[in-house]
């Protein structure tokens, strides 16, 4: 298979698939990882509008299902309950997003959908000692969940306004 025909299975891929791995799409198409980073960097640069999540790429507004940004503000001891408290109510939270007085809007894709997903972007932070983008506004930051319904949508709001993560 040529280059443009992987590409073009690389996008096909993406649009039946959701998200799927770089090492899944080095499989499936018998080339190694470098070389599916490449065709990704080359597709981008073309105007594809694919990302690339901690559980690997997807195409950008492939959803189906109902989004909302939700602006709250909390320090680094309560991330697991504000993020646990929207993957309990049926939410998967696409990103944080947050105002720098520099850069402008900086954003993290974070994709978590489930306690396992949170659990291993907890360790993430803990094991590289990293920070949260939040740190860098006292604690505000947005996130975009998507989630079935709006009524599910609903649902996480009041449950975050209700331990007070929700900023009005």
């Amino acid at each position: 298979m040529d280059a443009a025909a992987r590409r073009c299975r690389i996008i096909e891929m993406l649009e039946n698939g959701g998200v799927i791995s770089g090492s899944e799409l080095s499989s499936r198409l018998g080339v190694s990882r470098q070389v599916i980073v490449q065709d990704i960097a080359i597709m981008r640069a073309e105007g594809k509008k694919i990302l690339s999540t901690p559980q690997g790429y997807r195409l950008e507004g492939n959803m189906q299902r109902k989004t909302r940004i939700f602006a709250c503000r909390h320090g680094m001891e309560d991330v697991y309950e504000e993020l646990s408290t929207i993957v309990d109510y049926g939410g998967k939270v696409l990103d944080v997003i947050v105002e720098h007085p520099v850069y402008g809007e900086l954003k993290g894709y974070l994709m978590i959908s489930s306690r396992y997903d949170l659990d291993n972007f907890i360790r993430s932070i803990k094991e590289s000692q990293g920070k949260l983008l939040s740190s860098l506004t006292e604690g505000v930051h947005l996130h975009t969940v998507e989630a079935e319904s709006e009524a599910a949508l609903e649902r996480i709001e009041k449950a975050l306004r209700e331990k007070g993560f929700i900023m009005d």
